[in-house]
């Protein structure tokens, strides 16, 4: 059975009120959902009236988004047999060590707030796939999380847990505590982590729920944390508003007989 498409409820329908035009607002979705893996179970995109009737434009809106798509390298148009996406080379993330790292972001979790977007289980993208070592059959915790600091949101959240962890815990849970503690809760204690960072731009979706432009830089980590066994136990992409937030490292002087080691600190602004 094939992934279902996203809805019209994904995103917000493009806004004709927006500075940003039309066809730049559904470029910016469309390459949030081909990076996140949305069309990777048979690589193709709706089509270009599926897309005019979700976003409510016209096909010629459309047409332009995915050929900018085509032309940035991410999907391929062919006459006949839709738009197909190419795969991406994915880069190597950084390790660092985990000493520090847990007690600082339960202190962040602490201090701030958070509310759940969405919540539910999923087929997992290619990309969930590898970074939880799950099969494509298997299912996976999906969830969606705004989390603020004095009222004000900082950083958009999505994250996705092996589906026999995931079932453990709700939506409510996920209401009133991290995903690290009800990881920790369910008895999975945390070996490792690895991480990547980028930089991405704010689409319909990010945008409103940061409070922030569409188009406006956001600051991207990618977060791939194992138990103590090395079982991958949490898959996360986090999106931060730049200007509040920080993460700061340190690097140790190097030790005689010991490797040098990252210390990081998160710290909203």
């Amino acid at each position: 059975m094939g992934r279902p498409r996203p809805q019209a409820t994904d995103s917000p329908i493009a806004d004709q009120k927006l500075p940003t035009p039309l066809y730049h607002q559904i470029l910016l979705v469309l390459r949030e959902r081909v990076e996140q893996g949305y069309y990777s179970e048979d690589g193709l995109l709706p089509s270009e009236q599926e897309l005019s009737r979700e976003f409510g434009v016209s096909r010629i809106t459309v047409s332009r988004s995915i050929r900018e798509l085509a032309e940035a390298g991410l999907v391929e148009r062919r006459r006949g047999a839709g738009t197909r996406v190419v795969q991406q080379p994915v880069s190597r993330a950084v390790t660092g060590s985990i000493d520090g790292f847990l007690e600082n972001l339960s202190d962040l979790g602490k201090r701030t707030q958070v509310k759940v977007l969405e919540f539910g289980f999923v087929k997992p993208s290619a990309e969930v796939q590898r970074e939880l070592q799950v099969s494509v059959r298997e299912v996976v915790q999906r969830a969606v999380r705004v989390r603020s600091y004095q009222g004000r949101p900082f950083s958009y959240l999505t994250s996705f847990v092996p589906g026999d962890i995931g079932s453990q815990f709700s939506r409510a849970d996920m209401e009133v505590h991290s995903l690290l503690s009800l990881l920790e809760k369910t008895g999975y204690r945390i070996g490792s982590a690895q991480q990547s960072f980028g930089a991405v731009l704010a689409d319909p979706t990010t945008g409103p729920a940061l409070e922030v432009a569409i188009g406006a830089p956001l600051l991207s980590i990618q977060r791939t944390v194992s138990d103590i066994s090395e079982r991958p136990v949490e898959f996360i992409r986090i999106l931060y508003r730049p200007d509040r937030y920080k993460y700061l490292m340190q690097l140790d002087k190097q030790k005689k007989g010991k490797p040098r080691l990252w210390y990081a600190r998160e710290r909203a602004l």
